[in-house]
């Protein structure tokens, strides 16, 4: 009985860690993609807001539904190299790009996954910013789902490493 007890209490153990870890992995790659955001806001002549929603971005009580946001995520997309001409995720970039940042391979395959199934949902809407936007809005519900969003506060401690 109690060896039943310590293993179900490692699985919980392991269980929380990994959830923990793939949370400060989405910090890093949320902190170094914001990164590109100044530079876009600049040369597509976007409001200072879109800085201010990109950094409340995993608040809780935020809500991705500006245009402008989704024209923004492209334009930072697009500097990466992270999507297609068509604005849709590329795959193998995007693995890569995760698998840049520390532990990034834990989050790579699960993260590209939800991107590409939100895509899936909003593959019928034309304009290229009001899908992305859209896409932004569900991959934000399907990270926290699976417990992978980071905190804001743990996005504000890693921002500064890059």
């Amino acid at each position: 009985m109690v060896c039943k007890c310590f293993c179900l209490g490692m699985m919980v153990v392991a269980a929380i860690t990994s959830v923990k870890g793939t949370a400060e992995v989405m910090s890093h790659v949320t902190a170094h993609f914001g990164k590109a955001l100044d530079e876009c806001r600049e040369e597509a002549g976007l409001s200072t807001d879109v800085l201010d929603e990109f950094k409340n971005f995993w608040s809780e009580d935020f809500e991705v539904v500006h245009r402008e946001l989704g024209c923004a995520l492209i334009c930072m997309s697009n500097k990466l190299s992270l999507l297609h001409d068509d604005t849709r995720v590329h795959r193998v970039n995007m693995l890569d790009y995760i698998k840049n940042f520390p532990n990034g391979e834990v989050l790579s395959e699960k993260m590209v996954t939800l991107i590409k199934n939100c895509e899936k949902q909003f593959d019928n809407i034309k304009d290229d910013c009001d899908r992305t936007v859209k896409v932004a809005a569900c991959f934000k519900a399907d990270a926290k789902k699976e417990g992978i969003a980071p905190e804001v506060a743990m996005v504000e401690t890693v921002i500064e490493l890059y």
